[in-house]
């Protein structure tokens, strides 16, 4: 008897990724060229599986697409169990759930960060086959050496930071430039080590801003007369980090709805004052060393573009194994980056945690070596 044809669903959830495409087409030349599979995309992630916005992928369509920054199949942030639909907030699982059958699918493929990770396991509790691969410019997601994104924005940062050097040091100035990274600091790590800032702040290590201030008054005694300031988005002053730790050990005891939903609210508060703590930053510095301050917020930019060699090649990777493990049946798992191979971990293992930058990394003590202020000393 002839062997099925597997038909397989691919999307792209969470933020826009550099080597998105390059991933796309990694499953998709495999799946087709060496498997024979047909393959489908979904059109704005999860809302794609819901609504069936689709794009038959091909030889054509995924031809040309490797260089190409962003991510064909577009994206959004859409949960499958809490989707608006019509103005209301709805579970969509049982409607995806029938669109899989409708279709045919033997495996719908997620890319995407730490939310999409989460997601996926929930389709696959469901009784969808899944199998995910991890994208995402922080670095974060758990289990996984790496996450295709994180190269190319490590690039663009590190860049940035070179530019400013000049412009710091023309003006006797200091540059507090702020990059991606709201729980996670490899990225402003990586870069501020590649870019040579003299101060790396990120959100593993509360810092004070006396101290920064101690730092850089430091060098100007030195005659060293401008800083580059690297902070991540999620860096945080030591009072504001323990305010942060009393509101969420609150919301982990709390035993009732009433007593939850006025921890959430602390935190809400919390999140809405840190936002701006950049510039609040820059301005105490100022004032502290009396040097002229300038901030720089990189923003989305580090997300754009054309994805680096590095992130093609892994995302090529991890997609090309990604159809390996689809035509050994083998679903629930993440395509995980293992050293120069690949490795499906289970995504019971991997939803509901972020790799963080642990305070023993080789980072962080090379960074400390060579005379870089953490923020904590």
């Amino acid at each position: 008897m002839a062997k099925k044809i597997k038909r397989i669903g691919i999307l792209t959830a969470g933020g826009d990724s550099p080597g998105l495409n390059a991933a796309i087409r990694g499953v998709g030349k495999t799946a087709l060229g060496y498997y024979g599979m047909e393959i489908i995309g979904f059109r704005d992630g999860f809302r794609g599986l819901v609504e069936n916005h689709r794009l038959k992928l091909d030889k054509s369509t995924l031809s040309g697409i490797l260089t190409v920054g962003g991510t064909i199949l577009g994206t959004s942030r859409d949960k499958p169990h809490r989707m608006v639909i019509d103005g209301r907030t709805k579970d969509m699982t049982e409607v995806i759930k029938q669109n899989y059958k409708t279709w045919g699918l033997d495996c719908v493929v997620c890319l995407g960060g730490g939310g999409t990770q989460k997601n996926a396991l929930r389709l696959h509790q469901a009784g969808l086959n899944v199998i995910t691969l991890p994208k995402t410019i922080d670095n974060d997601v758990a289990m996984t050496d790496a996450t295709f994104g994180f190269a190319t924005a490590l690039d663009i940062a590190t860049e940035t930071l070179d530019r400013l050097h000049s412009t710091a040091h023309s003006h006797h100035r200091i540059i507090v430039a702020e990059i991606m990274g709201h729980r996670a600091g490899w990225l402003s790590l990586g870069s501020g080590i590649a870019g040579g800032a003299d101060v790396i702040l990120i959100p593993e290590i509360p810092y004070d801003v006396e101290s920064i201030a101690t730092a850089i008054r430091r060098r100007s005694k030195h005659g060293t007369n401008f800083s580059i300031v690297a902070v991540a988005e999620g860096a945080m002053s030591r009072d504001d980090a323990r305010a942060f730790a009393a509101a969420e050990k609150k919301l982990e005891r709390s035993r009732t709805l009433h007593d939850k939903k006025e921890a959430k609210m602390e935190i809400a508060g919390l999140e809405l004052r840190h936002q701006g703590n950049t510039l609040r930053l820059a301005k105490q510095l100022e004032e502290l060393t009396h040097l002229e301050s300038r901030v720089t917020i990189l923003g989305y930019v580090q997300r754009g573009g054309t994805p680096s060699a590095a992130d093609r090649l892994l995302a090529t990777r991890l997609g090309s194994a990604c159809a390996d493990l689809i035509d050994q049946e083998r679903y629930g798992v993440m395509v995980a980056a293992r050293g120069e191979g690949t490795e499906p971990v289970p995504l019971e293992r991997v939803a509901g945690k972020r790799k963080t930058v642990p305070l023993d990394h080789s980072w962080i003590k090379t960074a400390r070596r060579v005379g870089t202020c953490m923020g904590d000393a």
